[in-house]
């Protein structure tokens, strides 16, 4: 293609010949409040301002009429009842809540925000918000030269974004990832700025191809958008992690997964028959490597018509998907958007006659060519369509299926563009919009249908929903995974902080392909991925046609040993991660954490990229080249413990660490406890070996929380659930704990459990609830400095 060689940069290239013209919202001329409602006429356009909380404050810029208050569909929140104060000055306007002032400077309108410590948070200077002859909208902001930019979804290269020019354009990118690629599978318009240990958020509201720039200038950052109204967010802080609660509380939080959905998957493009599919789950079983799911990827349907299977190769769905539940694994297959063009398909029949397609303006249907060949798209942005999409997938949870993987969902199509002719026109229950304004929520939209359909017909049980396309809000509906990257030990790299910053931008439930998708792996890279995997709130190994299988035992028996301790090991730390999962969806802070959350204040944390938390206590530090044996960690402040050999370590430093190919080099912080479970064949096994991991220090009380319920319905939302509490206050004599069961309306499969203290020279004496503790419920090892107790529920 021209286009990727030296002809993209001619001298005579035709690029932007044409000149944009800016035009700033000039002076205020009046303002007026209308209840909980400020709106501003100024010279070139209107401003809205209303607080949806304390701590939250929405501004709209229209460059024609007064503000629309509509929001997407990102938007869950209804604005609360908040106190505003109102002060006008000879050259501001002044408006506070509790939390928040928001200073309009009149001539020229800018705007300074500030938090109740009257510490600036976003302020204006020679330019503010404007428009364009093109009819596009933006906004500048002063940059300090402390901020660290972090969020925007799913982004390559590092994790801070300082320095960084970002899209936001739901596109299918096939080629290989890299730092320059930039607008990927999902459109989050949503960062959070950390300066001096404070942070701020902004989200934009604007389903429009919207540009984020933190690099033209070097004391100013902007965003824009194509098109619409200049609609956003602030977000007061002033912690990293109110941020995210804060950003979540208008676009809506994750709702707790099945436990399956939390196993370890295994897919591959593709399984192509039922036979395939059964000798795969009997090898799984012979080698006794613990699976939750198989995917099923295109090959499965009749010529790739959704809503279909191939009967020669899977001549009994039902059956099969019976018989490996009856094994602990669930089947999860594709569906794509595209509805291939045929009349005697009853798919494509009933959207053309219930009218359920895409059109243009005229009338006519669009098609377009995909895996199918000629298809036809639903207007995900009917209702009405939604609901008959989400009715059909009947064909499948009929057939015992929980789980569905939506792809191709950008929309991406086969043509020059990769996707939908921007002048298609969605129906939008009746408010027409083009497929240029509405493109980034296609995906969002097929989600919402989906899961939706899926959540009436699975009698009460919870769905799993995986998707690639995505808009701000779509944690409501699926989990995310990052698409098509390659068996590179660099995409192993990548990978971490593209999830850490998915996690800061409300999605907690994301992860990678696991060993590459496209590309061949080998023994050493899947090894090392896969123990990155086991940690990665989401956990499936993927891969392409005509590429070197990756199953766990692909590469001989040497490597399949190593794969098999972490794939075990994800299995004995679900426990933990249930619990960081079930806070996720309670609060939207992220299973898997940058260490900038937890450390805001050391700057060492900035952009620390290959490393991350799982919760507040628990380090991960994998090693990412071919050959290595060794890395340098960063510890922050507190003191570490080595998790296989208990070894301390004194935080707020560098340490070099020896991990040969088995291991995965993991710190637990002193002052924290773990749940372990016990190795299983699935998370379908009932739990029976319950360990709590204490790492004790002298710094006073310790307070863990275990959470559990089925795994499977939504009986915990009607308080069906266990929640134990257990603290532990350590003197140079004894250790006191107090065991509160919070909540037992459920009763865990478990009746029995241990509580490990590590890093013991001697036997303590132990008090539980005030009582001690006698020497035939414990066991000391002065090996491994660990002192176990057995308790009884």
């Amino acid at each position: 293609m021209l286009e990727d060689s030296s002809f993209a940069i001619r001298p005579d290239s035709t690029k932007n010949l044409t000149k944009i013209k800016y035009f700033d919202i000039g002076s205020l001329l009046t303002f007026q409040q209308n209840e909980s409602i400020f709106t501003f006429h100024c010279q070139h356009g209107f401003i809205s301002l209303l607080f949806y909380r304390d701590d939250i404050v929405r501004i709209i810029m229209d460059p024609s009429s007064e503000p629309s208050l509509k929001s997407s569909v990102a938007l869950v929140k209804q604005p609360d009842p908040v106190k505003v104060q109102l002060e006008e000055l000879d050259e501001k306007i002044i408006i506070a809540s509790p939390k928040l002032t928001v200073e309009l400077h009149k001539s020229p309108l800018r705007v300074c925000i500030k938090d109740k410590n009257e510490n600036i948070l976003v302020t204006e200077s020679n330019l503010g918000m404007g428009y364009t002859s093109t009819n596009a909208v933006f906004c500048l902001k002063d940059m300090d030269a402390d901020d660290h930019f972090y969020g925007f979804g799913e982004k390559t290269g590092f994790l801070d974004k300082r320095g960084e020019k970002m899209t936001m354009w739901n596109s299918d990118v096939y080629a290989p990832h890299n730092p320059e690629i930039d607008a990927l599978y999902q459109s989050i318009p949503y960062f959070m700025t950390i300066r001096d240990g404070k942070a701020h958020g902004i989200f934009f509201d604007n389903t429009f191809k919207t540009t984020f720039d933190f690099k033209s200038n070097n004391d100013a950052y902007s965003f824009s958008a194509e098109g619409g109204q200049l609609d956003y967010y602030i977000l007061a802080g002033p912690s990293p992690k109110d941020v995210i609660e804060q950003y979540t509380d208008l676009t809506g939080r994750m709702p707790l997964p099945p436990k399956w959905a939390l196993g370890y998957h295994q897919s591959k493009y593709s399984y192509k028959s039922e036979q395939e599919v059964r000798e795969l789950a009997s090898k799984f079983a012979e080698k006794q490597i613990p699976i939750d799911a198989i995917y099923l990827d295109i090959h499965y349907m009749d010529g790739y018509r959704v809503f279909t299977f191939d009967r020669a190769a899977f001549p009994d769905p039902k059956q099969l998907i019976h018989d490996l539940k009856q094994e602990g694994i669930h089947v999860v297959p594709i569906v794509d958007p595209g509805v291939k063009q045929d009349p005697n398909y009853h798919i494509y029949k009933e959207g053309v006659l219930e009218n359920h397609f895409c059109k243009y303006l005229e009338g006519d249907l669009y098609l377009d060519e995909v895996w199918p060949g000629i298809s036809a798209f639903p207007d995900f942005t009917n209702t009405e369509t939604r609901k008959w999409w989400g009715e059909k997938h009947s064909f499948y949870t009929d057939l015992g299926i929980e789980g569905i993987w939506n792809d191709m969902n950008e929309p991406a199509v086969f043509n020059k563009t990769k996707t939908m002719d921007l002048d298609v026109i969605h129906n939008n229950d009746g408010d027409l919009k083009t497929h240029l304004e509405l493109h980034n929520i296609y995906g969002l939209l097929m989600g919402k249908a989906t899961y939706k359909g899926l959540e009436q017909q699975l009698n009460g049980k919870r769905p799993f929903l995986l998707t690639r396309a995505g808009f701000a809000g779509i944690q409501r509906y699926a989990a995310v995974w990052t698409g098509d990257n390659r068996s590179f030990w660099e995409h192993l790299e990548m990978s971490l902080p593209m999830l850490m910053n998915l996690g800061v931008s409300g999605i907690p439930f994301c992860g990678p392909d696991v060993g590459g998708f496209a590309h061949d792996s080998n023994g050493q890279l899947l090894t090392r991925w896969m123990q990155v995997g086991a940690f990665t709130p989401f956990f499936r190994n993927h891969n392409a046609l005509d590429t070197v299988r990756q199953e766990p035992w692909s590469f001989g028996e040497k490597y399949e040993k190593m794969i098999k301790k972490y794939i075990q090991l994800r299995y004995q730390w679900l426990p933990h991660l249930y619990t960081l999962f079930m806070e996720a969806s309670q609060t939207g802070i992220p299973v898997m954490r940058p260490l900038f959350l937890e450390y805001p204040n050391d700057s060492k944390t900035t952009n620390l990229s290959d490393q991350f938390l799982i919760g507040d206590h628990v380090l991960i530090a994998p090693i990412m080249k071919p050959d290595t044996y060794h890395r340098v960690v960063y510890l922050p402040e507190g003191d570490w413990v080595n998790y296989w050999t208990d070894d301390s370590f004194q935080g707020g430093t560098y340490i070099l660490v020896e991990a040969d190919l088995e291991t995965l080099p993991i710190f637990i912080k002193k002052g924290s406890m773990i749940a372990h479970g016990a190795i299983k064949y699935s998370t379908m096994a009932p739990e029976t070996n319950m360990e709590i991991h204490l790492y004790p220090n002298e710094k006073g009380e310790i307070a863990y929380t275990i959470y559990d319920d089925d795994g499977e319905t939504f009986a915990y939302e009607k308080g069906d659930y266990f929640l134990k509490k257990i603290t532990c206050q350590q003197t140079p004599s004894d250790i006191q704990l107090s065991i509160n069961d919070e909540n037992t309306s459920f009763k865990p499969s478990w009746n029995e459990w241990t509580l490990v203290i590590h890093l013991l020279k001697e036997p303590p004496k132990v008090f539980v609830n005030n009582e001690e503790i006698t020497n035939d419920r414990f066991i000391f090892n002065s090996e491994k400095q660990t002192f176990s107790i057995k308790f009884y529920e």
